[in-house]
């Protein structure tokens, strides 16, 4: 008997939500995506970038191909949102409507932001994100689709009329650029009223700096006071014109090193690219160029960065204190 009444009262709520209702939260889903994306450039100024980045010719040629495959990507992601957390929410809210009465709109919402909380441990466990960061951003994510189709449902109400697959696209083209310029005036707006701070990387002395300093299988360098370093399986800067297809060569062995606060590299005759004090190791042996050790972090978690190969696309190396 029981569980015959909940099968009935899920069936109830999948009728309750519609084809129509589907198609209006996949439109909304979609189109709000690049002004989220927009926003997440502007947030993540506030982060070390780790001088990762793209620029110039490959930086147009990305928009070009964003611009380009946008059309057939952004729906796909909005059905994605959509069957992981706007449907699921809309049954559960259905099932609280009938049972505890309130706005279903309301009960949507709040299954949404269930649902986007429940979602955000993946990320939290596999790759480190902060849960509490992507649970508000899956909130957030969540929350405009909810509003749309319960504005579309009284809409239909009132004008006995529903949009078809076509009304909702070219509407929700129209909302991705309202979308869009709203987020990007509000970004320039925050981040020149200084509400948004730029990243300012930490200012460490060699005191500060001495210590062991751990990185990615199994790499190590410890710097010792007075200049001396250890190195354990650690990536270093290949000898110029050796005959190797990698980007960096691992070496073992004890080196020097010392803190270069001006921000200059001696294999660029002091004028090179770096900006930031860096850490120079060299090792006592030929087994590779000295190493431009970047400063980065924060002045709680300081971290020492080397980017391998492409400026664009290389191999990033990260180190943290033990």
């Amino acid at each position: 008997m029981g569980w015959g009444k909940i099968r009935r009262g899920f069936r109830r709520a999948r009728l309750s939500w519609t084809n129509d209702d589907r198609t209006v939260a996949v439109g909304v889903c979609a189109a709000q995506l690049p002004a989220a994306w927009l926003l997440s450039l502007f947030s993540g100024s506030v982060e070390d970038d780790y001088g990762v980045g793209i620029g110039g010719p490959a930086l147009g040629l990305g928009l070009a191909c964003a611009l380009l495959f946008a059309p057939l990507v952004l729906p796909i992601l909005g059905l994605v949102q959509t069957v992981a957390q706007i449907t699921p929410a809309a049954l559960l809210a259905h099932l609280s409507v009938r049972r505890l009465r309130g706005p279903g709109w309301a009960w949507h919402l709040l299954y949404v932001v269930l649902l986007g909380a429940c979602w955000a441990m993946l990320p939290a466990a596999w790759w480190g994100r902060p849960f509490t960061a992507t649970a508000l951003v899956l909130a957030a994510l969540g929350t405009l689709p909810v509003l749309g189709v319960a504005y579309a449902r009284r809409r239909a109400r009132a004008t006995e009329r529903r949009w078809g697959a076509l009304g909702v696209w070219w509407r929700g083209g129209l909302g991705c650029f309202g979308l869009c310029g709203l987020a990007l005036v509000g970004g320039l707006l925050v981040t020149a009223t200084g509400l948004i701070e730029e990243y300012e990387p930490p200012k460490l002395s060699a005191a500060q700096l001495a210590g062991l300093w751990r990185g990615d299988d199994g790499a190590a360098l410890k710097l010792l006071p007075g200049g001396r370093a250890q190195l354990t399986d650690l990536p270093a800067e290949p000898e110029f014109g050796a005959d190797s297809a990698e980007d960096f060569e691992v070496c073992d062995g004890m080196g020097t090193w010392w803190l270069d606060t001006e921000g200059r590299d001696d294999r660029w005759g002091g004028q090179g690219p770096q900006e930031r004090d860096g850490v120079v190791v060299r090792l006592d042996d030929d087994c590779a160029e000295q190493t431009y050790w970047t400063i980065g972090g924060t002045a709680h978690e300081p971290e020492l960065f080397v980017l391998f190969g492409d400026p664009d696309a290389g191999d990033l190396r990260i180190l943290k204190r033990d």
